[in-house]
């Protein structure tokens, strides 16, 4: 596992930096962004986002092409991402299975700049663009950018503050880990998450905005604003150890061996093979696709931007089956509120399984499987009374690759009747939560998303 900044500092520094998030959290407005400026600067950029994306046959599209032999469908460079075929084999409890994937080697940088105003941290924020949201604009990291993005591969405009996360930069780092990015639908996928305290001066940016950690809680609470990786980002954080008040149920150790119990019980194969050779998926002049309409498609766009590095692009896309759940239950133990996390097999995982949401899955998938073969308290959160739901926004995955990739994000408050659970299942606090991330590869990226809800609901 590798090691943030966080976890090598001086206790005595760890502890500052973790009571200067917390106070950065108890402030609900700035001087410097008043929410009521904010909420009229976000609905500005969203009226004049300027974004026209059109779905494409894949013949028009530009720089992008199938290879003859494989299927492979990837970008003439040889960068960004490809889309390739995969076979993951597994025991019979996973079972067997092929499926399109998406190959993107380089580590993408996730990075939010720090900064004090008023003797309070503010964290600075871009109102961006993305083909594939519903919308087009989420507030979102400082920088969000793959190395073909920032090395200038599509030969468009600098990416503003990208000089502050990337050597030799000036600034101390709060967060430096790497943490996975949807592994149902990338292989092995990384990026680094950073939250970097600015040194010296910012220049402004009229994209740009700072608001402190309490004003983006505000905005956790709204469908389809503050976007996942700002979210992913947020949940790294130091401080969220203050929420627990008393003993966990399970102790951290035991936690951990509940994931290598999982890891160790399961053998997963994944295997590249030619795209044109996954079955029950078919390539049509538009699309890729399975016949019942389940899980995904892969789609091209042409997009025209008026405010992005550059101006027109053409891309594939994948877009998912509509009606997304990502879910928490959420009980208390004694005075200490914990959530439970199932450790996920997924087909594209660097190690086999990461902790999920109690509930992570499209309940279209399933509409023609037994009662017994539905994802677990999948009933349970769909069911849930009013009273029992504590967090309930719609949420899109990042639209640089997925084109309307809607969730409905929920947490469930359950009572005792929710005790035993199963063995691929257990119950953590926040603070067990918190020091999971930071390491890399224990939380996937809907849960980091919830857990920064669930801070946001103090």
């Amino acid at each position: 596992m590798s090691t943030p900044a966080t976890e090598s500092v001086a206790p005595a520094v760890a502890a500052q930096q973790a009571r200067r998030v917390a106070e950065s959290a108890r402030t609900p407005d700035s001087r410097v962004t008043p929410n009521a400026w904010f909420d009229s600067w976000f609905a500005a950029h969203q009226r004049r986002s300027g974004f026209q994306v059109t779905r494409i046959p894949f013949s028009r599209l530009s720089n992008w092409g199938f290879d003859p032999d494989t299927g492979t469908l990837a970008h003439d460079s040889g960068r960004f991402f490809s889309v390739e075929g995969l076979r993951v084999e597994a025991d019979e409890q996973i079972g067997v299975w092929e499926q399109p994937i998406l190959v993107q080697r380089e580590i993408g940088i996730l990075g939010i700049l720090a900064k004090e105003f008023d003797g309070v941290l503010h964290f600075l924020m871009q109102a961006k663009l993305e083909p594939g949201n519903t919308g087009a604009v989420r507030l979102s990291p400082t920088v969000q950018a793959t190395r073909s993005n920032y090395t200038g591969v599509h030969r468009g405009r600098a990416i503003p503050y990208i000089e502050r996360f990337v050597a030799p930069r000036t600034g101390r780092p709060l967060v430096d880990t790497l943490q996975s990015e949807r592994s149902t639908w990338f292989l092995r996928k990384r990026n680094r998450h950073m939250v970097v305290e600015a040194a010296g001066d910012v220049p402004e940016h009229q994209d740009f905005c700072w608001l402190t950690l309490g004003q983006l809680r505000r905005l956790m609470m709204r469908d389809n604003t503050l976007s996942m990786e700002a979210c992913s980002v947020l949940a790294c954080l130091p401080g969220a150890r203050s929420l627990d008040a008393g003993p966990a149920r399970h102790s951290l150790g035991e936690v951990i061996s509940a994931l290598c119990e999982v890891k160790a019980r399961h053998e997963v194969g994944q295997h590249r093979i030619p795209l044109k050779e996954v079955t029950s998926w078919r390539r049509l002049d538009d699309e890729i696709s399975r016949a019942d309409g389940k899980y995904f498609k892969v789609i091209a766009a042409e997009v025209h931007a008026d405010s992005r590095e550059i101006l027109h692009w053409t891309q594939p896309l994948l877009a998912p089956a509509a009606g997304g759940v990502a879910a928490l239950l959420t009980r208390r133990f004694g005075a200490v509120r914990h959530v439970l996390l199932h450790a996920r097999v997924e087909a594209g995982a660097r190690d086999v399984a990461e902790f999920g949401p109690t509930v992570q899955c499209t309940p279209g998938n399933y509409g023609d499987v037994p009662a017994h073969h539905r994802p677990r308290f999948l009933d349970q959160v769909l069911s849930a009374p009013p009273q029992r739901v504590l967090y309930d926004t719609v949420q899109s995955e990042e639209g640089a690759r997925f084109h309307h990739a809607e969730s409905r994000y929920r947490i469930v408050e359950v009572g005792d009747e929710l005790d035993d659970v199963p063995p691929e299942f257990v119950w953590v606090t926040a603070g067990q939560a918190a020091r999971l991330l930071r390491h890399s590869y224990y939380l996937n990226m809907q849960v980091r998303t919830l857990i920064a809800a669930l801070h946001a609901l103090g």
